[in-house]
């Protein structure tokens, strides 16, 4: 079978609509090269390259080193993009082979030319998907010669370098489009880069050149990209007549938020290319709707469905008590304080069902919960604060999403690694690591306290939640409820329980 190269696709050799395969000058930079940010803004650059309104490459950085080097430059920085969905009851289906990627760098072994693409002149932005946890505040020294581990101290060190070298105050700057799904995701990172500035002890004339000629905008996200259908490959790479295992698949629903100036916006037209991205003053309404709606019911419900022997989104969908389960958490727990009319958020609600019960993709519930701790704090934990805040007291289903997450990060050690069990098999934990080792203490010495007991620790858990959870009324009872359930029940049982002791008018039954 041919493989994807930009030559087999010059020669006609291989089909690839929408091809328009540059090069093209990097303007865009790039930190990240998981699907998300291949299936989206990559994806959405190329649309707008082919389409004649935008004319720019990206430069891709693996965020975190490697032991392999990247995969992408073995096929000469190309992949396909199969969107499928249902659409006005009509099945709805492109592929894009993406050309817009020019070059993919591991930064960690190859700083020097990582610098050499931040000093260009031409390079204007920069985007991200480092999840959740990414844009954090770790302390660690500064070497010119040596590649930062976190992103922040990333950014701050490839912006000296462009500073360095493009003339100091002079220098051209850069706009930052954070797309990690946490509030105020522009300004944090900025809080961040200047304060690694100040810990490395660069120059103040540097500091004020990043927050006067740098733009760090706030963004949001919204498409789900769960990434190649392992699945179907033979047959659609068979019907494609090439081979791609890189390939992404995505739904066609797309939606970028970015709240930023008009000028900005028109350095990077991707609305006039027929695109969903929305330049706005205020993104917080989009923002509270799809963070809470989207990613708050897909935490909520990832972790007790995994637990529970499921593998995917679709099939957490077709699953009766787990269907009963989302419905609830979508409408009874999470809509009613998101900050817009009801009639739209409730619709809005809808069109998450809709997208989670997508037939064309495969969104494996574990690929959801990488980073499951910092998700539920960005997601759910505004929604829970805001119920309790009206009066309602602590959601019985919103603490039971927090016991599944103490039960599925009860692990152990081995190899360096972090191991989950359940009657399926061990699965991997993948979060920050000082996390992994607070839930393997607490679970260790859990004794004869049981899940309960465990549960009361885990909540008071500054280091994990930031604040201490048992403070938040009615929380403690509920959630060491649940913890006990599925410790004696196992999920499903204890889920089935949840719900048959739900208020009248609670978890309608059916969508």
């Amino acid at each position: 079978m041919k493989t994807l190269s930009r030559n087999a696709i010059a020669s006609g050799a291989i089909e690839a609509p929408h091809a328009a395969p540059g090069p093209r000058l990097v303007r865009i930079l790039q930190i990240g090269d998981g699907v998300f940010l291949r299936g989206f803004v990559d994806w959405m650059v190329d649309v707008a390259n082919e389409r004649g309104i935008f004319d720019g490459g990206v430069a891709i950085l693996l965020a975190r080193p490697r032991r392999e080097p990247p995969s992408l430059p073995s096929q000469d920085n190309l992949y396909t993009v199969l969107l499928r969905g249902r659409a006005a009851s009509r099945d709805v289906e492109d592929r894009r082979v993406v050309c817009t990627v020019e070059t993919t760098l591991d930064p960690h072994r190859h700083w020097r030319e990582t610098r050499r693409i931040a000093e260009a002149p031409d390079l204007r932005f920069v985007v991200s998907n480092t999840t959740e946890a990414g844009i954090a505040d770790v302390a660690e020294p500064y070497d010119p010669a040596v590649c930062p581990e976190s992103f922040p101290a990333k950014a701050a060190a490839l912006l000296k370098a462009r500073y360095d070298a493009l003339g100091g105050a002079e220098a051209p700057g850069l706009v930052f489009l954070p797309c990690e799904l946490i509030e105020a995701n522009g300004a944090t990172l900025r809080r961040i880069v200047l304060a690694h500035s100040e810990r490395w002890g660069f120059e103040p004339a540097f500091a004020a050149w990043v927050e006067g000629r740098n733009a760090f905008l706030d963004t949001l996200v919204d498409r789900i990209v769960p990434g190649f259908l392992a699945a179907e490959a033979e047959s659609l790479l068979a019907r494609w007549g090439y081979r791609d295992p890189l390939a992404v698949a995505a739904e066609p629903f797309h939606l970028w938020v970015i709240q930023g100036p008009a000028g900005i916006a028109a350095e990077l037209p991707l609305a006039e290319a027929g695109l969903n991205v929305v330049w706005t003053g205020d993104l917080k309404p989009y923002r509270e709707r799809k963070v809470r709606l989207l990613n708050g019911a897909h935490t909520a419900v990832a972790l007790p469905a995994f637990l529970a022997g499921i593998e995917t989104v679709r099939e957490t969908v077709e699953d009766p008590l787990f269907a009963r389960y989302l419905h609830a958490l979508l409408f009874d727990d999470i809509a009613p304080y998101v900050p817009l009319p009801d009639p739209e958020r409730r619709a809005y609600a809808e069109t998450v069902i809709e997208r989670f019960a997508n037939p064309f993709l495969r969104h494996e519930l574990i690929s959801i919960a990488l980073n499951s701790v910092s998700k539920w704090r960005a997601r759910i934990l505004p929604t829970l604060k805001d119920a309790v805040a009206a009066g309602r007291g602590a959601p019985a289903n919103l603490a039971f999403s927090l016991a599944a997450l103490f039960r599925f990060y009860r692990g152990r050690a081995e190899g360096g690694a972090y191991f989950g069990a359940r009657e399926r098999g061990d699965y991997p934990l993948r979060d920050d690591a000082a996390a992994l080792a607070t839930f393997a203490s607490i679970w260790a010495e859990a004794g004869p306290l049981g899940a309960a007991g465990a549960a009361s620790r885990l909540l008071r858990e500054t280091r994990l939640w930031a604040e201490d959870l048992s403070k938040i009324a009615g929380l403690e009872p509920e959630t060491r409820a649940a913890a006990s359930a599925i410790e004696t029940l196992g999920v499903r049982g204890a889920l089935k329980e949840r719900l048959s002791n739900a208020p009248t008018g609670q978890t309608r039954a059916g969508f």
